[in-house]
């Protein structure tokens, strides 16, 4: 058998890369297709909010099953949330529960389903938005949060810099967000209110950038094959950790720089 040229270790031989270079090509395509699909699952449940929050308050029918009119002793009407609003406020919690902790026993249809019933219960809990703020500020801070999320999740998707540290200190951020909240509703300062969306802020941008980088390290890892049960059902879960870190950020943005009605 003649002896051919040994080309495994010379970089200039024919060949050279090929291999590696069309595996990297392979897995680049294949994470820019999960992030859009990612993308897509987050963009689509803001949608379904937004529409339910809309339709909550426009609809008098539906009105009426979250919110009751109430005369106070000024005798100004005000809008009390009715049973119904607080089941929808609480639901999410649960949702993001069984979603997280059974993850391993669902399919990719039930966690489809989980989330869009998610996305319909945060549109109705986040109704009472429209009673508290002006319909301008309300928009005019929905578009500002755009344009930083989508600037930080960039960011989060192409920096070499690793930000695991940012993240775990952002989730310790989180935490005290939490406390603080809860301490403030016995307290009711306004200027420990202020400090929490200020804070707020930070933490959330801090976590959209350390949950874009996740999901694509996490991509690069698995490498989630296009179309299986576990690429569909990781993406749901992808789309619901971005999904929070939007909503969260909008209503701390919305705590500092939204108008509140005049009569709040």
């Amino acid at each position: 058998m003649a002896l051919q040229p040994d080309y495994r270790y010379q970089t200039g031989a024919p060949g050279w890369g090929r291999t590696a270079t069309a595996d990297a090509a392979a897995v680049d395509a294949g994470l820019r297709g999960y992030m859009l699909r990612v993308y897509n699952w987050m963009a689509s449940g803001l949608l379904l909010t937004g529409i339910v929050a809309i339709a909550v308050v426009s609809v008098p029918a539906l009105q009426e099953l979250f919110y009751t009119a109430a005369r106070t002793q000024s005798g100004r009407i005000v809008m009390q949330p009715t049973i119904l609003f607080w089941v929808a406020a609480l639901s999410p919690l649960a949702f993001t529960l069984v979603l997280s902790f059974g993850y391993n026993r669902l399919s990719k249809t039930t966690s489809q389903a989980l989330f869009w019933a998610f996305c319909v219960c945060m549109g109705a809990s986040l109704s009472n938005l429209a009673f508290r703020y002006t319909g301008a500020s309300i928009g005019t801070t929905f578009f500002i949060t755009a344009a930083m999320y989508a600037s930080v999740s960039l960011y989060g998707y192409t920096t070499k810099a690793d930000l695991t540290k940012m993240g775990s200190f952002m989730m310790m951020g989180l935490i005290g967000i939490i406390i603080a909240g809860l301490v403030n509703m016995f307290m009711q300062s306004s200027a420990l209110q202020f400090a929490i969306s200020l804070i707020g802020v930070v933490v959330f941008v801090g976590l959209t950038a350390y949950d874009t980088q996740r999901i694509k390290a996490d991509y690069i890892e698995y490498s989630y094959a296009e179309g299986t049960e576990e690429a569909g059902k990781r993406s749901v879960m992808d789309a619901l950790g971005l999904y929070l870190n939007f909503i969260n950020l909008f209503q701390m943005m919305l705590q500092l720089v939204g108008v509140r009605q005049s009569n709040d």
